[in-house]
């Protein structure tokens, strides 16, 4: 029998879902993320007496979960790598993922308990360890597990340890589920890297664990944000966490971390354009075609090198021109077909903004023309580069 969305809500409110005190870092979230009595009535609003959207079972009196997409293929998934990851509440953690270029599908499941299986209300009532966790399917060939990581850290809050924004109990604390090792050493890496970064006023306490199972939530949870878009999207916002995302990051770049969406949403429409919509500026028409300074040109949004002034030339296209990145694997390279045309698209690996084109008709050493926009790149003269953090490559310029 399914749940109601309203018995949901009185599980995610009551002890069985956390303790209104806030859990093991005492005192409470609501209060110390901005949450208050507000929120609490918007909630019960929202699932109580929210419209279904089409597809949905109505009962009367109250809004019944919605019928579940068709089956997934779990099969056909398994071709592609995966990996899993806890960051509270599972509907908002896939929702997430699944705006990321290169991400395939997200399942929301259970993971991180002793159990061989898991239920919504076996997990909820804390019967089981196991967190609310999601399981990203991707093409390793468009993202990488860098990249996943990187945005789910970016996506929560790190710092706190008795679960995340509204939902409070230890199934909604946050984790890195690993594979392997390899894995392991990206995890813990980027998570002791955005401790260090100082964007936080409170240490990072998400976990890096080893994977030992993951499974399948209850087929009324996955895809929740399109199933039922208004019970969510009023869920969503009254938990508050899009809005302490965006006050925590703004559109800061703090060594390669940062908001997805509060940085895109800060850059100049050109900026935007042609990284996010892969859009070509005008020839002859933009600052660095023809600027002869020494530095580096870094991704416009995520701040990453991508080339050097030493390694640019005139090619007479009215477009910054480069004959090989920064370093190797700075850069993606991918088929485009479009425009009639058959050419080689560029993009930065980590920010994965679209860049230009590689061509090969450059001068030696390599024979290649990085044909790139100005718009997708910020150039960082020599002098700047230590206080900006690039002191590593001023080796490039002795």
């Amino acid at each position: 029998m399914r749940n109601l969305l309203s018995e949901i809500f009185v599980l995610r409110q009551s002890g069985k879902h956390g303790k209104k005190d806030g859990g093991a870092g005492g005192g409470d979230h609501r209060q110390k993320r901005g949450f208050g009595a507000l929120a609490v009535v918007a909630l019960a609003a929202a699932f109580a007496l929210g419209g279904c959207e089409a597809g949905e079972v109505k009962t009367a009196g109250a809004a019944e979960l919605p019928t579940a997409k068709p089956a997934l293929d779990l099969a056909a998934l398994e071709a592609y790598d995966s990996a899993v990851f806890a960051g509270g509440c599972f509907w908002c953690t896939e929702s997430d993922f699944q705006k990321l270029r290169g991400v395939v599908e997200v399942v929301s499941g259970y993971s991180g308990g002793a159990e061989g299986d898991a239920t919504y209300e076996a997990v909820s009532s804390k019967e089981t360890a196991h967190y609310e966790a999601v399981k990203v399917f991707y093409d390793a060939s468009r993202v990488d597990y860098e990249q996943l990581v990187r945005y789910f850290l970016t996506h929560i809050d790190p710092t706190d340890d008795g679960g995340q924004f509204y939902d409070r109990g230890p199934q909604y604390r946050t984790a890195i589920f690993v594979a392997n090792a390899e894995e392991r050493a990206v995890a813990e890496d980027l998570v002791a890297r955005l401790d260090a970064t100082g964007v936080f006023d409170e240490p990072v306490v998400t976990e890096v664990r080893d994977l030992t199972g993951f499974y399948l939530a209850e087929d009324y949870h996955q895809d929740f944000c399109d199933v039922s878009k208004a019970n969510y999207e009023a869920y969503r916002t009254a938990t508050g966490r899009d809005e302490w995302l965006a006050e925590v990051w703004g559109d800061r770049v703090v060594d390669g971390f940062y908001h997805f969406e509060s940085r895109v949403a800060a850059l100049d429409p050109l900026v935007c354009a042609v990284t996010q919509e892969d859009s070509t500026e005008r020839a002859f028409d933009n600052p660095y075609y023809d600027l002869k300074d020494d530095g580096i040109y870094v991704d416009a949004v995520s701040g990453e090198p991508l080339f050097s002034s030493l390694d640019k030339f005139d090619s007479g296209t009215g477009w910054p021109s480069f004959t090989r990145p920064i370093e190797t694997g700075a850069v993606r390279e991918f088929a485009d077909l479009t425009l009639g045309m058959a050419r080689v698209e560029v993009r930065s690996r980590l920010g994965d903004s679209h860049l230009g084109h590689v061509f090969e008709d450059g001068p030696d050493p390599t024979g290649l023309r990085y044909c790139i926009n100005s718009a997708s790149l910020r150039f960082v003269p020599v002098e700047e580069m230590e206080a900006e953090g690039y002191g590593n490559l001023l080796t490039l310029f002795e």
